[in-house]
């Protein structure tokens, strides 16, 4: 597959009105599909409360609205590349596309938790579908230099954005019309979308194989490991259920990694993972994503149900996180020309970790401004310092076949950690729930109980973060050498995109 591709193209030559609106036209449609994807992950999270109480969902329950979407997206996720390549990027663009606005639309009808996963899977699917080619269509309409680097630098802009106006929007659609229009908004952008892929100019189709049975045995490997743990969350760890669902899942991975050995056409080539820094920067990368989703899902718990805060509220609570990220990332743009990579994914880990470990002093007492946000503030830090040059040294040394997968896993990485990741979180927080539960001050009131318990055992499922954020630190300390390494811009744009 190919999701940063590098086909020289000249839709610009000569610069005349008509070409530079036709291509303005392109790239609003590109950065709004994109804009849709990356809301919809943090746009359901700060509904979450609402959605748990109206489809009587449990907080451990409620973990698979988030996972439902990252598996699919992820899992699939190379695979819809490759779709591009070989069918069409605009056809296969407008199809992802046209199954996301589907899904969302029947979502925001959901009546049971049921419908709401299978339309959060679906929804995954058409975003695996449209991200990528949404990405290498930028390469197929842009001329290779300053326009495609202005594109790719909008892109990776609204990227970033993206995250903090999904908690804002998803606050104000909850809490003045309904949780349902988190996913009913989805359909006039989808609409409009649809409407303007007309104008983009599509590529050529190559010869391919699909991978199915690489595809399927990852994304079934790490759903079964995702199921297991947050079964056990519910059921302990005695549940045979739960421990057989890790099992099938660990023999699906060595199944995948067998399949992927031989495969004429592999959907994730193994030879990227010969060069430590690069498949030590891919672990980086899947440990960061799992501390992270997990904060954002607990933090909106205690936001809402301790601190008390609406959903317009909670979600303006994560601006300094997202300012803090973005403003740490443009700064490290500039410090990689002038330190290793290796010195600032350290000093970024290290911050995070100090971050992570504050958050496990949460309780029922903290306020936002003592409990919340320096732990947040030092999260942004370490985020925005380290993902720059954790990107770059994914994309570097990488032959020039090999981009499009390079950077693809880069992706993988980021949506498959958040999954596990928040699984494990999730099972940590049940174990944590039942012991909390024993240990309510006396006196208590029902909702004074509940908020202990719901505090306590969101201050020990951010352990299970403090862990990752150390793992970060000692692959950064111990596996990344300390040699310069760069890649392209359009590589690493596409990439951290």
């Amino acid at each position: 597959m190919s999701t940063t591709p590098t086909s020289k193209v000249s839709p610009a030559a000569g610069g005349s009105p008509d070409v530079k609106q036709r291509t303005g036209l392109v790239l609003a449609v590109i950065v709004i599909s994109q804009l849709m994807i990356i809301l919809d992950t943090t746009v359901v999270t700060i509904a979450l409360p609402d959605i748990q109480e109206s489809l009587d969902l449990s907080a451990t329950s409620g973990s698979w609205l988030i996972n439902a979407y990252t598996l699919a997206f992820g899992g699939l996720l190379l695979l819809g590349g490759r779709a591009g390549d070989i069918l069409g990027r605009r056809q296969v663009f407008i199809a992802g596309i046209a199954i996301f606005t589907a899904a969302s639309l029947l979502g925001g009808f959901a009546q049971n938790a049921g419908w709401l996963l299978a339309c959060r899977a679906l929804q995954g699917l058409g975003s695996a579908l449209a991200s990528p080619t949404a990405l290498a269509l930028i390469a197929t309409n842009f001329e290779e230099g300053a326009p495609r680097n202005r594109a790719f630098g909008l892109y990776a802009a609204v990227s970033g954005a993206g995250t903090a106006i999904g908690l804002i929007l998803g606050g104000l659609l909850t809490e003045l019309v309904s949780w349902r229009w988190v996913l009913f908004i989805n359909v006039p952008i989808g609409v409009l979308v649809l409407l303007g892929a007309l104008s983009i100019r599509n590529s050529e189709r190559i010869a391919g194989r699909f991978d199915l049975s690489g595809a399927f045995a990852s994304t079934a490997g790490v759903t079964g490991l995702v199921y297991g743990f947050i079964r056990i969350s519910e059921e302990g760890w005695s549940d045979g259920v739960a421990l057989g669902a890790i099992a099938l899942g660990v023999v699906l991975l060595a199944v995948f990694v067998a399949i992927e050995r031989k495969a004429r056409q592999p959907i994730t080539p193994l030879r990227l993972f010969a060069n430590r820094n690069r498949a030590s920067s891919y672990l980086i990368m899947l440990l960061l994503v799992a501390s992270m989703l997990g904060m954002w899902f607990f933090l909106t718990q205690f936001l809402q149900e301790v601190l008390g805060f609406s959903p317009i509220k909670a979600g303006i609570a994560f601006l300094p996180l997202t300012v803090a990220i973005l403003g740490f990332t443009q700064a490290s743009t500039k410090l990689i020309a002038r330190y290793t990579p290796k010195a600032l994914i350290a000093t970024g880990a290290a911050i995070m970790l100090v971050g992570m470990t504050w958050f496990t002093q949460i309780s029922a007492d903290s306020s936002y401004l003592s409990g919340v946000l320096g732990p947040m503030l030092l999260l942004g830090v370490g985020l925005g310092l380290l993902f720059v040059p954790a990107t770059a040294t994914a994309m570097s040394a990488v032959a020039p076949e090999d981009n499009g997968a390079a950077s693809g896993l880069v992706n993988v990485m980021q949506q498959i950690g958040g999954s596990l990741g928040l699984a494990i979180l999730v099972t940590v927080f049940g174990t944590a729930t039942r012991n909390s539960a024993e240990h309510v001050p006396a006196g208590s009131t029902a909702e004074e109980a509940k908020k202990f318990v719901l505090s306590d055992a969101i201050s020990t499922a951010f352990t299970a973060g403090v862990i990752f954020s150390a793992a970060v630190l000692l692959v950064a300390l111990l596996a990344i050498s300390t040699k310069k390494q760069q890649a392209a811009p359009d590589e690493v744009a596409g990439a951290a995109a």
